[in-house]
């Protein structure tokens, strides 16, 4: 009864991963949807027509229209398209200041390990989207400031993550016999601790990834973020709020509903890479 039992188990997790795997596929299919959506539509439905203003959701407009006469499935689509764009940048500059600062608190002694263990404290005992907005309010909103404040913000729980990897790391055999060779410490980084904590790193960053987007959607929200001619989704929602109380419901549940369903996307890759990556096999 037992190996039988055992061979279910195995089965059980195969099948887990490859759901986890065709989940994976399906997801990046709807981020590239979008992104390409964004890149291809055309602008010619988001430019003013005062004599399409204020329609409801139609097959002709899927979202309705804005105002002007603005496609809102058009400027939806292209301000998620935006939101990514930022979004990977930003997450990109987080997860890469995360692994420098995770490797070096972890390898390059105890005062360097204690300042950068107490620079995440620091950042981590204030929300980001406060420090979000007074970067991006100094550095004067735009992409530059929001791209900047994004990068300087989101890493400071992955860079704990790293370092508590890379102190585990540094005192396996393997580790120990390149030190007693002679290998530099650039070289045991490269050769054996930056392979062992890439999967940390990156569905670290794809986790970091939908915190990023919605922090970026809420500063630009708030007037801070990327400019107002841009077909952002905060920018979108911001508008919106003028138009709410006219009945103009659409001008903020679509674009809110994609802006959560791409948000919720990235978090779920994250996740089943996370059981893909798991060597152990260890999940309900």
């Amino acid at each position: 009864m037992i190996p039988s039992l055992k061979v279910s188990n195995k089965s059980v997790l195969l099948n887990k991963k490859q759901w986890a795997l065709i989940k994976v596929l399906l997801s990046l299919a709807l981020i590239i949807f979008v992104v390409l959506g964004g890149l291809l539509l055309d602008e010619e439905r988001i430019i003013t027509n005062l004599t399409d203003r204020n329609k409801s959701p139609s097959l002709n407009h899927l979202f309705g229209t804005d105002w002007l006469g603005r496609d809102m499935f058009t400027r939806t689509v292209m301000g998620l398209s935006l939101s990514i764009g930022v979004g990977v940048i930003g997450a990109i500059g987080s997860a890469s200041i995360a692994l420098f600062l995770g490797m070096a608190a972890a390898t390059m002694g105890k005062m360097a390990d204690r300042v950068i263990s107490w620079l995440i404290d620091l950042f981590l005992s204030v929300p980001h989207l406060v420090t979000l907005i007074l970067i991006a309010f100094t550095l004067g909103g735009g992409f530059k400031g929001i791209v900047i404040g994004l990068a300087l913000t989101h890493w400071p729980s992955l860079a704990r993550v790293i370092r508590a990897e890379v102190m585990q790391i540094r005192s396996a055999d393997f580790v120990q016999v390149s030190k007693k060779m002679g290998k530099p410490s650039w070289w045991i980084a490269l050769r054996h601790i930056l392979p062992y904590v890439a999967p940390q790193f990156i569905i670290g960053f794809l986790l970091m990834f939908p915190q990023v987007i919605l922090h970026e959607a809420a500063v630009t929200f708030l007037g801070l973020g990327l400019s107002p001619h841009e077909p952002a989704i905060g920018i979108i929602l911001s508008e919106s709020m003028k138009y709410l109380s006219s009945g103009m419901w659409w001008l903020a549940f679509f674009p809110g509903l994609c802006l959560l369903i791409v948000v919720r996307t990235f978090d779920q890759i994250g996740e089943y890479l996370r059981l893909l990556m798991d060597s152990t096999g260890n999940h309900d």
